[in-house]
């Protein structure tokens, strides 16, 4: 996988948190610099810890995964990409200006559960773990401090938008890796 689909999939993971820091941007009286880093460094960190945490578990059966390695990648980007633009037509986040590691912690790992999927989609297809782990982890903390800005200033308008994008381009990716390990794309 190269770095431009690395990307891809950074930003497509990164919309959950993106959608949720709008929402805290929104929460927020007066803005100031430390609301968009800890939302930051909190969505940005689990994001690139869970594709880790997937990519060794994913490890562990690796003979298997071997076997049926490219259609996994694509059931499991597919229904990640396909749940994110289900979600993206539900209820609205709800709004709350707490950013506490209490408030923060549960919705850092909520929002990246669906990086440890691609974790162990990553070890089905052999992608290296480190760098893409690490561009998932700074695209989603660019995008998630962008939020809390966006939230603010503009308000939710965008954020279902965003969240059926990411989820269109994650199924689109999971698509090109099974037609790759198919043998139908170069």
């Amino acid at each position: 996988m190269g770095i431009w689909e690395l990307f891809l999939v950074g930003l497509s993971l990164s919309m959950d948190a993106f959608a949720v820091s709008i929402c805290k941007g929104l929460s927020v009286r007066k803005l100031s610099i430390s609301h968009a880093l800890i939302c930051g460094i909190y969505f940005g960190g689990f994001q690139a810890l869970m594709p880790v945490i997937g990519y060794f578990l994913g490890g562990t059966f690796s003979g298997l995964l071997q076997s049926i390695g490219y259609w996994l990648a694509f059931i499991l980007l597919a229904l990640i990409g396909a749940n994110m633009v289900r979600e993206s037509f539900g209820e609205e986040e709800s709004l709350n200006d707490d950013f506490s590691p209490k408030a923060m912690l549960p919705l850092a790992v909520a929002t990246s559960i669906d990086a440890l999927a691609v974790g162990v989609a990553y070890a089905a297809v052999d992608v290296e773990i480190g760098p893409a782990a690490a561009i998932i982890g700074v695209t989603t903390f660019v995008c998630s401090a962008i939020g809390v800005k966006i939230g603010a200033v503009f308000g939710a308008k965008f954020s279902a938008l965003a969240e059926r994008a990411g989820g269109a381009v994650l199924i689109l990716i999971g698509l090109k890796t099974l037609l790759q390990g198919l043998g139908v794309l170069a």
